[in-house]
């Protein structure tokens, strides 16, 4: 986490950065500043200190910096200068090229950087709090927010925590006005939405309105980080665009093993951050809590636009906006979203049941993962499944897990049909081969079907009876007259009806439902995007 530099390695970097001399007690930077610059120590120290507490002191040959430095966002230690001295202050971009370019020094500072990020995930120190309710369902949605994004903060239960009623009343937040986010310099929002919290944070580095990308991303899941990784790498100026956090729908599963290289498994989580960390490496720029509204692609560059009013243009798009699980048509399933009914099994949700009983609805390798991880924290898990059995829909190692576990029980041709409870999911009503049952149960994951994430897309690109985007050989000629397909040649595998726009991973019609094909379609993908171009 703190590894010092050599002699021959610190001259290395005396060419890329400029020196500047310090004084006794001056504080570099300040938390909550767009971290702009990595300071190498020449001579002197510099204290870091995280919340209240001092991280480490740096000296000779030591290096501040963590995540936020490599992407120009947003830090969260304060750096000052316990005695005079001076420091060899290298920018972002600089730093950029460093790693991409020195294979040594990389290792060094990216496996310093990621460790660092991990740190101050585990400390109970932050200058951001979160303090939201069991009965929100706002609040999940915020610590989803902060958490998937690998954002430091402290995270308070209005029911549980001793002490938050005093804090409220120290910031003068009323509990109706649950939740609040108390920030820098004790800022206090209520009520915020995670653009709210991502602007506020300066969670995404600058945009340059005026650029044309050579690249835009839709979807940072699996095929948008696969995708942005290799353009980058490549030398395409890339830009990824997420609604919510980097991973995608992947990034909830609680454990993935059947993914090439991970014999023991890896959290959906761990692998989006690491998937993410490689983008930024190569140059990728990611920008979260940013929705895609609308594509056009009446005129070249296109323009991917904003909710916030803003637009992207780019001389090539890949549609990786992914697919969602489908809403199931019962009464009261919107007003108990995120108060006992979820779409999502990490340990956020399994906190929330711990040693009850729970509902699964699904038969996918999504369902039957969050059965297994769900199962080791609660007293019961019940899958159900329209189908006769779980065969023809999960892969087989999973199925032998829950056949094999004594508090998960398949109920086969069996659907939900009621949802009920005042404030919170309370009761829930299933019909089977036995007859309709109710059950007094708070927690219930939804994971069935997919419907795809182009309503953004509106009438730019052909879609297919399910609303999924059509590419290659799957356009008919007819398609492609009423699209007005102005080239010779056809569209390459991945291409849309429109030249230059792409479509990979869960979005894309016809394609495989797995992590490594979504992977592998972002990668191929930026081979067609060098040939459009």
């Amino acid at each position: 986490m703190f590894p010092k530099l050599a002699p021959l390695q610190v001259e290395r970097l005396e060419a890329l950065g400029r020196r500047v001399a310090t004084r006794a007690g001056e504080v570099l930077i300040e938390p909550g500043e767009r971290q702009q610059r990595l300071l190498v120590v020449l001579d002197g120290s510099l204290e870091v200190e995280h919340g209240e507490e001092r991280v480490t002191l740096l000296e000779p040959g030591d290096f501040s910096g963590e995540l936020s430095t490599l992407r120009g966002v947003a830090g969260f230690t304060r750096i000052r200068a316990r005695d005079g001295g001076t420091v060899l202050a290298i920018d972002t971009e600089r730093l950029r090229d460093l790693v991409q370019t020195d294979a040594e020094l990389s290792e060094i500072m990216m496996r310093a950087f990621i460790l660092r990020r991990m740190g101050l995930l585990a400390s109970e120190h932050a200058e951001v709090t979160l303090v939201g309710s069991r009965t929100c369902s706002a609040t999940l949605r915020l610590r989803e927010f902060l958490t998937r994004n690998a954002y430091p903060h402290v995270s308070l239960e209005l029911e549980s925590d001793p002490g938050v009623q005093a804090l409220l009343e120290r910031f003068r937040v009323t509990s109706d006005e649950i939740p609040v986010l108390i920030g820098h310099c004790g800022r206090v929002f209520r009520h915020p939405s995670v653009r709210d919290i991502a602007e506020y944070l300066n969670m995404n580095p600058a945009v340059d309105l005026a650029a044309v990308h050579d690249v835009v991303v839709v979807g940072a899941g699996p095929a948008g980080l696969s995708a942005a990784t290799y353009a980058a790498s490549e030398g395409l100026c890339v830009l990824v665009v997420e609604s919510l956090a980097y991973g995608g729908q992947a990034g909830s599963s609680s454990k993935i093993e059947s993914y090439l290289g991970f014999p023991t498994g890896i959290s959906g989580q761990a692998l989006a951050g690491r998937a993410f960390v490689q983008a930024q490496k190569f140059g990728a720029n990611v920008i979260v809590a940013a929705d895609a509204t609308r594509l056009d692609c009446s005129q070249k560059p296109y323009k991917v636009e904003l909710a916030d009013g803003r637009a992207v243009r780019a001389r090539s798009v890949i549609i990786a906006s992914g697919a969602q699980y489908r809403e199931l048509e019962l009464e009261n399933l919107r007003r108990l979203t995120g108060l006992g009914v979820y779409y999502a099994a990490t340990h956020l949700e399994a906190k929330l049941c711990r040693d009850e009983e729970v509902v699964i609805v699904g038969g996918g390798n999504s369902a039957g993962q969050a059965a297994v991880f769900l199962a080791g924290a609660c007293r019961h898990v019940h899958i159900l499944v329209r189908a006769p059995g779980l065969a023809e829909s999960m892969s087989d190692y999973l199925v032998r897990r829950i056949e094999g576990s004594p508090n998960i029980t398949l109920h086969a041709r069996t659907q939900l049909t009621a949802l009920e409870g005042n404030g919170r999911l309370e009761r829930i009503a299933w019909l089977g081969p036995e007859g309709e049952q109710a059950r007094d149960i708070a927690h219930v994951f939804l994971m069935t079907g997919a419907e795809p994430n182009t309503r953004w897309l509106q009438d730019c690109v052909c879609l297919d009876e399910k609303g999924f985007v059509r590419t290659g050989s799957q356009l008919t000629p007819e398609e492609l007259a009423d699209a007005n397909w102005p080239l010779e040649r056809p569209p390459h595998m991945l291409e849309t009806c429109i030249p230059g726009v792409f479509a990979v991973g869960d979005v894309r019609s016809g394609s495989v439902k797995r992590i490594a094909s979504a992977v592998g379609e972002g990668a191929i993908c930026v081979q067609l995007v060098h040939r459009s171009l």
